[in-house]
């Protein structure tokens, strides 16, 4: 096991750590699990305490254009105070609770560009040290794979995946930040929509999806968003036509008129707002989540299948590890 160097303020012979988390995806809501694992120094140093903190890798839209930055989502204090005396190993179990709208970052384990990490912070004899950053891995829910398998029956395809800082205003959204994954259209709504946008807010009695189409300009009306939001229990993708019904609720959103006054019908309406004054709209035209600029059809297997292939390109590989290696190098040195 190689461990991580921490608190550089301290001079040669400081701790070291590394966390380790437990095999597999974590899921919304579930339990992440693992261990952090701590080396003495050389000499006897006492821990004040353990935290992880949950980050992400988030876009942001403002008056100058785009910009990209770290986002907390979560924090959890893992261990009280002890002493780490010299050369000693010590390791310290943990098991806590993921936020229940913590994105999804691979479906059947294919990666879709999001960048979630899990960083050690020890506070050592008054200075605090964000050092080690694991990449977080978070498969969908159940009924989040039953919708997008759906999706991909209907032959809509993958196109990204990103985190936008905002809140979608209507909805219950709890963390800073919402994730959008962009599909292209299936050949039926083609001649009406350029693209879908789909967005899960999971909570502890189940779903609330917003589903937004970017409606095609005709000869007298011009392109439009429309916006549809319902509900979806955790065990009722059991058992359920969901490809119908979503064909359905697509049909119902991309009807809506764009005019202002026109009453939406199955609770669909026009307009998407954010707390921070931008319009739905207005925060696209970058077309791709981070790193992502390949284009991934899905067939009729399913999203899985568009997701597979093209998504774990080069790029993305560069870009993730870019940002693991960013946010440990801003951890180096300790803070006071």
């Amino acid at each position: 096991m190689v461990f991580k160097k921490l608190l550089g303020s301290l001079g040669v012979g400081a701790p070291t750590v590394d966390t380790v988390l437990a095999g597999g995806a974590a899921v919304p809501g579930g339990s992440l699990s693992g261990q952090v694992r701590l080396r003495g120094g050389s000499a006897d140093f006492t821990v004040e305490s353990i935290t992880l903190e949950l980050v992400a890798r988030v876009e942001a839209e403002h008056e100058e254009g785009e910009s990209e930055g770290t986002v907390s989502f979560g924090r959890f204090t893992v261990s009280g105070g002890f002493v780490l005396t010299e050369g000693a190993e010590h390791s310290i179990p943990f098991d806590v609770a993921l936020p229940w709208e913590t994105p999804i970052t691979e479906l059947y384990g294919q990666d879709l560009g999001i960048v979630l990490g899990v960083r050690t912070e020890l506070a050592v004899a008054g200075a605090r040290d964000k050092g080690d950053l694991d990449r977080l891995s978070v498969a969908p829910l159940p009924a989040q794979e039953a919708l997008l398998e759906a999706l991909g029956q209907l032959g809509f395809g993958f196109k990204s995946a990103d985190l936008e800082l905002g809140h979608i205003r209507g909805t219950g959204q709890q963390l800073p930040f919402y994730q959008e994954i962009e599909l292209s259209p299936a050949p039926q709504y083609a001649h009406e929509v350029n693209e879908i946008e789909l967005t899960f807010l999971a909570g502890p009695g189940g779903l609330e999806v917003v589903l937004e189409a970017d409606k095609r300009s005709g000869f007298f009306t011009e392109g439009s968003d429309a916006l549809g939001r319902f509900t979806v229990g955790h065990q009722d993708y059991q058992g359920r036509d969901w490809s119908a019904e979503l064909d359905s609720w697509i049909r119902s959103l991309v009807a809506v008129r764009s005019a202002h006054g026109t009453p939406p019908a199955y609770g669909y309406g026009d307009e998407h707002g954010h707390g921070y004054g931008h319009g739905h709209s207005e925060s696209h035209g970058h077309g791709s989540g981070p790193g992502m600029g390949t284009a991934v059809a899905a067939g009729a297997a399913g999203l899985a299948v568009g997701v597979a292939g093209g998504l774990v390109a080069a790029e993305v590989v560069d870009e993730v590890g870019d940002f693991f290696e960013d946010e440990e190098d801003e951890g180096d040195g300790g803070e006071d």
